[in-house]
C-alpha cells in the first residue's frame, strides 16, 4: 500500500475525489450544530477499506486549507504509515507515554497533513483507549490542528471504535457495496450508539457512479 493508492491525489477531478470533497462539505454543516474536532472513522467488519476512506478524507480536509493530524489507532492491524511511507518505529503508545507530540507527529507529503503513527503493538489495546491519558491526549492533539481523525479497528470485532468513539466529536461509518451485510452495518450502529457516541452518518464505498455523490454521507435524520 503506498500514497498512490489516494484518489484525492492521484485521480483529483474523478467522482469519487468529488464524493470525499461532498463529505467535507457536509461534515462542515454537521459541525454547525456541534463542533467537530475529533472524529472516528471505523466499519462493522474488515471487509471494507476503512484506511482509505480515512486518509482521503484527510487529504481533501488538508487541501482546504485545515490543520489534520490522522491517528492509527488501529492497533491491530495499522496501515497509515505504509499508506503514507512513514517510519513506524515510535507513534500513539509512546504519545500516551509522554513522549513530546513534536517527535512522534510526522509530516506527510500533503501540506497540512500530519500522522500519528500507531507505534508498537500491545496485546489489549482496549486498554489504553478507556484510560485518561487517552483523553488527555485527544484533547492536546485538538489544539494542535483543526482536524484529528482516529482510525480505528472494525466495531464488531473488537471495543476498541466505541471506546474511543465516546471520547470523541463523532464518529462516521464506513461501509461497502456488494461487501458488508445490512445488519452488520444495523449492528455497528447500535453498537456505537450503546457507548454514546455521536454518530454522524455512514460513507459508502463502491457505490454506483451515479450514487456516489448522493450518498456521501447520511445524517442521523436519515435512520
Amino acid at each position: 500500500m503506498s500514497i498512490t493508492k489516494l484518489v484525492t491525489l492521484t485521480q483529483p477531478q474523478s467522482p469519487a475525489a468529488e464524493a470525499y470533497r461532498t463529505l467535507r462539505a457536509n461534515l462542515h454543516f454537521a459541525a454547525l450544530d456541534a463542533p467537530v474536532r475529533s472524529l472516528v472513522i471505523t466499519a462493522p467488519s474488515s471487509q471494507e477499506d476503512k484506511t482509505l476512506s480515512v486518509a482521503n478524507l484527510a487529504v481533501v480536509l488538508a487541501q482546504a486549507e485545515k490543520r489534520v493530524i490522522v491517528v492509527d489507532a488501529d492497533l491491530r492491524q495499522p496501515g497509515l504509515h505504509a499508506l503514507f511511507q512513514l517510519d513506524n518505529t515510535a507513534g500513539l503508545l509512546d504519545a500516551l507515554n509522554g513522549a513530546p507530540l513534536e517527535q512522534v507527529v510526522q509530516p506527510t507529503s500533503v501540506a497540512g497533513l500530519s500522522v500519528l503513527s500507531s507505534g508498537k503493538l500491545l496485546a489489549t489495546p482496549s486498554d489504553v483507549f478507556s484510560s485518561t491519558r487517552m483523553g488527555k491526549l485527544i484533547g492536546h492533539l485538538t489544539t494542535l490542528a483543526d482536524m484529528v481523525l482516529f482510525d480505528t479497528p472494525p466495531a464488531l470485532l473488537f471495543s476498541d471504535a466505541a471506546l474511543l468513539a465516546s471520547q470523541t466529536d463523532g464518529v462516521l461509518l464506513v461501509i461497502a457495496a456488494g461487501k458488508t451485510r445490512r445488519e452488520d452495518a444495523q449492528l455497528a450502529k447500535e453498537t456505537l450508539e450503546r457507548a454514546r457516541a455521536r454518530l454522524l452518518g455512514a460513507v459508502m464505498l463502491d457505490a454506483p457512479a451515479d450514487r456516489t455523490l448522493r450518498r456521501a454521507i447520511s445524517r442521523s435524520t436519515d435512520r
